[in-house]
């Protein structure tokens, strides 16, 4: 049902008593004319859509440009309207809006590689020129999402990727934390219906079992800020079912070992006031070590500002509590749109509310330069990265990406700092440049003349910017080397189709690859920037399965001369895939370890002993042992199961010992050989699985160190 122009100046007016009822009565006749026999999908009448998105708008106390530009965002895409027609009825300010929102609809963001690079590039070139033509577009996706059902199946699955790629980090990286994960539910209610309706019966089960947890867990934290007489607004909800599901992916855990699946809110008067409470909360519950977070005094660069405190509510059950002052809480719900917000009548003065072109300047400033892909990682890499913030010694702030390291933290300073950099101190102490930044720490970086970035830094690194310093640093000093390189690499790998690697196949592919010409292909082949498998795949699909890159087992990881030896650390048996880092040891060559090794902590004083290392790219032999520690059921054939199991995914049980007998459990460790990281998830996997099974898990021996 369409809402009434009456009922839509009503919404605007409860934020915005003096706003342009008239001008807005007129964009909603307008729309009316122009969309006069046109359908959506459902059968609706089309001007429907528009009406629904300008009431989204309202929502978030936006200015009359805005709403009016929401009515008539289709006019010129989809009706006989044009620009000159909007401008000469609405004014300039309109119809530039209205014409950006249309060229952002006419780009085809989930289209092909290169393409979707060059139009995420045009994207944030729209939103450089003005915000609020995103923040149109936004709602406009919001209303598609919640409507989508009407759609054909395979026209809801690309916009609901697309939804999930660009538009919901998009949301969250603006601020606008809700929209962020409506659209990202939405999406996933098309993508994996299964997973979504599975979350939600858990949940209904939870709630069954435990009670009305959000109730009593606001009702405990009303009591003890009545105690202190602290006047705040408590709210609690359960985070979104894809929230959750995400969690349980990136945790690896099952819904039932969840923690934080409730959230909850305390909005007070002050700066003051927040802490206070934080005070109340630590002292009736327990803290969660390494689960606090004071985004007031470092704010997020979209203006967002909130205390982040985990802790042990009842029944030792983890909850998030967000604490922050009502100002704050308007810029967390409106993020960037914070600075259109109408309060009471007029554009709201909010001091904790980001400016729009500072921000947008923040995350483009970068994206200058470099090709297509670089600028997609790029974006990619700012859009759903979160912050820490680092100081120089001097006390200047440094903001970053979360997980990045003294590295990024130099190319952030300048590009030949970045260069240059051959050592880092944190807090005074130095570390090795893979070192995860965390927030407070200051960071010293140590350059030295003659310098060069080395290729290993591209897997060090976190940022968009140091990846494309680096590369290109590499690019100019190696080109020679890579392009020789590349020309034998895609010899080899057309020759093993049966094809030659000619000027001309090489100049398509480059084309068909978004590559100015073969040499620049080439030279991408030498550093591996590109696999010579893909230059093949791209020109020969139909024989891609051919081309597998076998590495060789005796040289499994680059980074060493041909003659040195090279074995792996039997206390840590890393895999392909996982980190890495060379020691040195005498009369032994070249010991690897995985970079979270605790053997590592005795070589700390003697950094002329580590070696960046890096594994080969492409298919290892299954010949990397690692330990499996495993308590299974003492029943009949339960061991021949397991075994069956390991050997279904292809891996070989290179040993196998008990370590404890009980009446009703064993306890044995199994040695299997393995590919990689990926081959170890997929044993580890099906041995979850597998009821017998009471856990598995990856046994490591210090005892065992070289």
């Amino acid at each position: 049902m369409m809402i009434d122009v009456e009922d839509l100046i009503a919404l605007v007016r409860n934020y915005n008593p003096r706003c342009n009822a008239d001008l807005i009565r007129q964009a909603y006749a307008y729309g009316t004319k122009m969309h006069e026999g046109q359908f959506r999908k459902s059968g609706e009448p089309y001007f429907t859509h528009p009406v629904a998105v300008a009431a989204i708008l309202t929502e978030q106390h936006l200015d009359d440009a805005t709403i009016i530009t929401a009515l008539l965002h289709d006019t010129i895409e989809d009706t006989k309207s044009t620009y000159t027609e909007v401008e000469r009825l609405f004014g300039h300010e309109v119809a530039e809006l209205v014409d950006g929102v249309t060229k952002l609809t006419n780009l085809q963001l989930s289209s092909t590689h290169s393409q979707q690079a060059e139009n995420f590039r045009k994207l944030f070139m729209a939103m450089s020129k003005d915000l609020r033509v995103i923040l149109v577009k936004l709602a406009d996706r919001l209303h598609n999402m919640r409507t989508i059902k009407s759609m054909k199946v395979e026209k809801q699955a690309q916009k609901a990727r697309e939804t999930m790629e660009i538009f919901a980090p998009l949301a969250g990286r603006m601020g606008m934390q809700w929209m962020r994960e409506e659209l990202e539910d939405l999406a996933f209610k098309v993508l994996n219906p299964e997973a979504r309706a599975s979350i939600i019966r858990r949940f209904l089960m939870l709630q069954r079992e435990a009670g009305d947890v959000i109730h009593k867990i606001t009702a405990d934290i009303r009591t003890e800020l009545e105690k202190v007489q602290v006047d705040a607004a408590v709210y609690g909800r359960a985070k979104k079912p894809y929230s959750i599901w995400r969690k349980m992916q990136e945790k690896d855990l099952a819904f039932s070992r969840l923690s934080d699946i409730y959230g909850f809110r305390v909005i007070c008067g002050s700066v003051a006031d927040c802490y206070t409470i934080l005070g109340v909360i630590h002292q009736r519950w327990r803290a969660v070590p390494g689960r606090f977070k004071d985004y007031i005094s470092q704010p997020k660069s979209n203006g967002y500002r909130s205390i982040h405190a985990t802790v042990s509510g009842r029944d030792g059950k983890r909850v998030e509590v967000q604490i922050r002052t009502q100002e704050m809480h308007e810029v967390a719900e409106a993020g960037v749109a914070a600075h259109w917000s109408y309060r009471e009548g007029v554009r709201a003065k909010n001091p904790f509310a980001v400016d729009p072109a500072k921000w947008i300047a923040q995350l483009t400033e970068r994206f200058d330069e470099g090709d297509h892909d670089e600028f997609l990682e790029n974006v990619k890499l700012e859009m759903y990265s979160d912050q820490v913030f680092c100081f120089t010694p001097k006390g200047d702030v440094v903001q970053l990406p979360r997980g990045a390291t003294p590295l990024d933290f130099a190319y952030a300073i300048h590009t030949r700092i970045g260069n240059s950099t051959v050592s880092a101190k944190v807090d005074g102490i130095r570390v090795p440049l893979w070192t995860r930044l965390k927030n407070g720490q200051s960071v010293e970086i140590i350059t030295a003349e003659g310098q060069r970035p080395q290729a290993s830094w591209v897997d060090i690194v976190t940022t968009g910017r140091a990846k494309a310093a680096i590369r290109r640093s590499l690019r100019e000093e190696d080109k020679g080397r890579f392009i020789r390189l590349g020309q034998e690499l895609a010899r080899a790998a057309f020759e093993h189709v049966g094809k030659k690697a000619t000027d001309k196949a090489l100049r398509t592919a480059a084309r068909m690859l978004g590559q100015p010409d073969e040499t620049e292909l080439l030279a991408r082949l030498g550093s591996a920037e590109l696999t010579a498998r893909k230059v093949v795949e791209t020109l020969y699909p139909e024989l891609s399965q051919k081309v597998v890159d076998e590495v060789d087992a005796a040289r499994p990881v680059l980074g060493l001369p041909d003659d040195q030896t090279v074995r792996r650390a039997p206390c840590c048996q890393p895999l392909p895939g996982e980190r890495i880092v060379g020691i040195t040891y005498r009369g032994q060559g070249v010991v690897v370890h995985a970079i979270d090794c605790p053997a590592l902590e005795e070589f700390e004083e003697q950094p002329n002993r580590w070696i960046d290392l890096h594994w080969h790219a492409g298919r290892h032999k299954a010949v990397n042992t690692v330990g499996l520690e495993l308590t299974i059921s003492n029943d009949a054939g339960v061991l021949g199961r397991i075994c069956t199991l390991i050997g279904e995914q292809k891996a070989n049980i290179s040993d196998l010992k008990f370590t404890e007998r009980k009446p009703d459990f064993y306890r044995l460790l199994v040695d299997v050989d393995l590919r990689d990281v990926e081959h170890l998830h997929m044993v580890m996997t099906a041995l979850e699985a597998e009821t017998d099974v009471a856990q598995v898990s990856r046994h490591r021996d210090l005892a065992r160190r070289p």
